[in-house]
């Protein structure tokens, strides 16, 4: 097993770069977590800025769009977020919004998925406003050492503070390159042989590029890799 120091180490060595989503998630999920997702709440709509499951449920489709539609607005914990000052990580356990929750947000995305959002970070650094969120299902599940997760909501706020704009959604960067450029070429409206032909692969190995991303996304179509990638 490696160290959690040296996955934080990786962390931060990758600050800002397209590397730093995978050593990020590999240090996730040595934490135990089975799904993450990092939103990012503007003034008039939010933005899903990272998404990885690691038991590939092709959960994050449906929830991240529903969610990004506007019941990001029902979120319990979204007038603290707004409310928090610049340079702040704030840890939150459902058991202690759980009697907050709406009763259908609460149906739409903890009952009815069968997921338990045992951590949410509240991460502010100027106009960056984030809810990092750790799901699991197991309700009998140990948690690590809240030092570690506001360690990671830190390394987060870090990380989008210094990542340059790009033109690749920022929630493809746990993606490997091949698996980017097929998610790049899907959301372009490419078909796959051309994908194929731009990468120099065979339109057999596209889709198995696909089925990774897709899987590492946690989406299960098309539609939900453009759900997940809007701004």
């Amino acid at each position: 097993m490696i160290p959690l120091e040296h996955h934080i180490d990786l962390c931060l060595a990758r600050l800002g770069t397209d590397a730093f989503a995978q050593a990020f998630c590999d240090f996730i999920e040595a934490l135990g977590v089975e799904q993450i997702m990092v939103f990012s709440i503007y003034e008039n709509h939010a933005a899903c800025l990272m998404s990885r499951h690691f038991s590939q449920t092709g959960l994050a489709d449906k929830l991240a769009s529903l969610y990004l539609d506007g019941w990001y607005k029902y979120d319990p914990l979204l007038p603290e977020l707004l409310d928090r000052p610049s340079g702040t990580v704030k840890l939150r356990q459902f058991s202690e919004i759980s009697d907050r929750l709406d009763a259908k947000y609460r149906q739409i995305f903890f009952d009815a998925p069968g997921l338990l959002a045992k951590v949410t970070l509240l991460c502010v650094s100027g106009d960056l406003r984030l809810f990092v969120n750790f799901y699991q299902r197991d309700r009998t599940a140990s948690l690590p050492d809240p030092t570690v997760f506001r360690l990671a909501g830190r390394l987060v706020l870090l990380h989008f503070e210094r990542q340059a704009q790009t033109d690749s959604p920022a929630v493809l960067d746990v993606l490997s390159l091949r698996e980017r450029s097929v998610c790049l070429g899907i959301l372009a409206g490419q078909k796959t042989e051309l994908i194929a032909a731009e990468i120099g692969v065979a339109p057999s190995t596209v889709v198995t590029y696909r089925k990774r991303a897709y899987g590492k996304l946690g989406v299960s179509s098309r539609a939900g890799l453009f759900a997940i990638c809007r701004t």
